[in-house]
């Protein structure tokens, strides 16, 4: 264990759910995780002890640390970094205001600390949309949140299992507004992030696939026009800009082929469409990332769990999965977002 490894934060997500619980069992139950990164939570130490107390275990493992840079990443310790006022007041599986405005705080904090160098990721654990739009932040997800935070435009929710990335032209909005967001503008936007994405990771050799927004791509205009008056288009002038694009192929087709391991970055239209295969098949497998900001962001593929937060049962195999994948993305992510930014714009 050295300093050279990567400092990653992980963020606690909403107090009330199993994010306090699925940290204390990754930090303390999987030492060899520590051989990778050096771990510090960004959240509140109090919900931290309570949360080892529950599982039988000593809270006294839990220390307060006044920089990240402090953490000795010591195995057997949860050291935290205090973002803002105690919330052990806050009852378990229930939405609460402060519950949420605490995940906002911890990500913010995080991001803040990204900003000044003291840390070279992020690692975050789920929050409650319901809770955090209690608390008036009505941000749709981590996703916007954590892109406000660092000022960019150009983004994209990224699923990944292995070596197959799922980037998304849309994520948090009504289906209705999906359809109207899917856009050549977008669709050019995500092409060039996905590209840049794959040549900085040395992988332009694998073709990034875009699913058809309506059923069978549009069948010829009988299902709809926008596979052929939108998508095609975007796929053609994503070619053009030496980007190796196809599509759209229809999505009933492409996800299975991913699967199957014929494609490896794939472009799904909305969120369902590349959430359900994916969760379906990958489950605690799976990891999200966010493609387009300055640091690398992984987080867990599940929500907070309200109905078994605080019994001991949830698993941490995903969150643990986001802190590998961190650590493995942080030390070349520099490369991932300039040139992200240098294609996209930033």
């Amino acid at each position: 264990m050295t300093n050279s490894q990567p400092l990653l934060a992980v963020t606690l997500g909403d107090v009330a759910g199993v994010g306090p619980e699925i940290t204390a069992k990754m930090l303390l139950d999987h030492p060899a995780l520590r051989e990778r990164a050096r771990l510090v939570v960004v959240g509140d130490a109090g919900v931290m002890r309570a949360a080892v107390s529950r599982l039988g275990r000593d809270p006294q493992t839990v220390r307060v640390v006044q920089s990240p840079r402090d953490a000795t990443n010591a195995p057997g310790t949860i050291e935290v970094f205090q973002a803002g006022p105690d919330l052990t007041h806050v009852p378990l599986g229930e939405i609460h205001a402060d519950a949420g405005d605490g995940s906002v705080r911890f990500v913010t904090t995080a991001c803040a600390l990204a900003r000044a160098g003291e840390i070279d990721g992020i690692v975050t654990a789920p929050l409650n949309k319901a809770a955090m739009h209690a608390a008036g932040h009505k941000w749709p997800g981590h996703t916007e949140l954590l892109a406000h935070e660092f000022g960019v435009k150009t983004f994209s929710l990224v699923l990944s299992a292995g070596d197959l990335y799922i980037f998304h032209a849309t994520t948090h909005v009504s289906l209705r507004d999906a359809i109207d967001l899917v856009t050549r503008e977008r669709l050019r936007a995500v092409f060039r992030l996905s590209g840049a994405f794959a040549k900085a990771l040395g992988r332009t050799e694998d073709a990034i696939a875009v699913a058809g927004l309506n059923p069978h791509a549009g069948e010829n205009g009988i299902f709809g026009t926008e596979d052929a008056e939108i998508i095609a288009p975007a796929v053609a002038e994503a070619v053009a800009e030496g980007i190796n694009a196809v599509g759209p192929i229809p999505a009933d087709a492409l996800f299975p082929q991913a699967v199957r391991g014929k494609w490896k970055f794939v472009i799904a239209c909305y969120h369902d469409q590349g959430h359900a295969p994916f969760k379906s098949v990958y489950g605690d497998d799976g990891v999200n990332i966010t493609v387009g900001l300055p640091v690398v962001r992984v987080s867990v593929d599940h929500g907070t769990a309200f109905d078994i937060a605080g019994q001991g049962i949830a698993r941490e195999a995903s969150l643990i999965l986001a802190a590998e994948r961190a650590a493995h993305l942080a030390p070349g992510w520099r490369h991932v977002w300039e040139t992200a930014k240098a294609t996209t714009g930033g």
